[in-house]
């Protein structure tokens, strides 16, 4: 077998080594004799983030993965029911199994991008103080959550130098006193000595607009916190179509 063989096929699955001895020993572009993977790849190294259009960049990530299997169809076709690439890179994995022409090893080609986007940006917002970076840990939230297909509350707590010293997902479904407890938030801060925190949730239906029942109980929070010394930053509420400081708007 040549060294660049696919371990796996598009389904995850073990080759027949037999069947495919002829086809090992061309080259590992065999079955693409206009060099338009060679093509994408240059592209990609010498062009910069802009040189690739959406369903290019799926395409590379999939021949990654399938490097004998002409993988732009699929990359069209998964652009199309998503909506955009980074709705395809933070798509639940069972809903990108269930896609036509989607297996094991192509699912992990997508995920693994969007893992180590959090872990890179989630590094970079424990690394300096939250309120002096702000954007950082928008670009942090936003990549973990714009895309999620259900309502999760997080509360950050933040040390006196506001540096992070966890982030805590706290429940899941809308954000009222069943997924989120105000005396329970401020009891866990002084648990953890911090000094102060930020909450966070999303919603799945893309705005970001914050609801009454967002703004009354962040205001319980900090009412709370007020009593005991904990200061509430502030409440972040992500979507697709952006994100909504509660501060920044006069909420709090």
């Amino acid at each position: 077998m040549a060294d660049d063989a696919p371990l796996f096929d598009e389904r995850g699955a073990v080759p027949d080594r037999k069947a495919n001895a002829a086809s090992s020993a061309a080259p590992a572009d065999g079955n693409d004799p206009s060099g338009h993977r060679g093509r994408l790849r240059k592209r990609l190294v010498e062009g910069g983030a802009e040189a690739l259009g959406d369903h290019e960049v799926i395409e590379l990530l999939l021949m990654q993965a399938v490097p004998r299997r002409d993988m732009k169809p699929l990359a069209r076709s998964l652009i199309q029911r998503f909506g955009s690439l980074a709705a395809v890179l933070q798509a639940e994995p069972r809903a990108l199994a269930g896609h036509p022409g989607m297996g094991e090893a192509t699912v992990a080609a997508l995920r693994v991008v969007t893992v180590a986007a959090t872990r890179l940006a989630r590094q970079r917002v424990r690394e300096a103080p939250v309120i002096s970076s702000w954007q950082a840990l928008i670009d942090y939230l936003t990549i973990d959550m714009a895309h999620l297909t259900v309502e999760r509350v997080r509360v950050l707590y933040l040390n006196a130098r506001n540096m992070l010293i966890l982030d805590d997902l706290v429940g899941e479904g809308s954000i009222d006193e069943a997924a989120i407890h105000p005396r329970e938030v401020i009891r866990r801060a002084l648990d953890l000595g911090a000094a102060a925190l930020i909450l966070v949730h999303n919603h799945p239906s893309g705005s970001p607009e914050p609801s009454r029942a967002d703004i009354d109980i962040t205001n319980r929070i900090a009412e709370a916190g007020r009593l005991l010394g904990v200061t509430v930053h502030d409440h972040v509420v992500i979507g697709r179509e952006g994100h909504v400081s509660l501060r920044a708007k006069g909420l709090i």
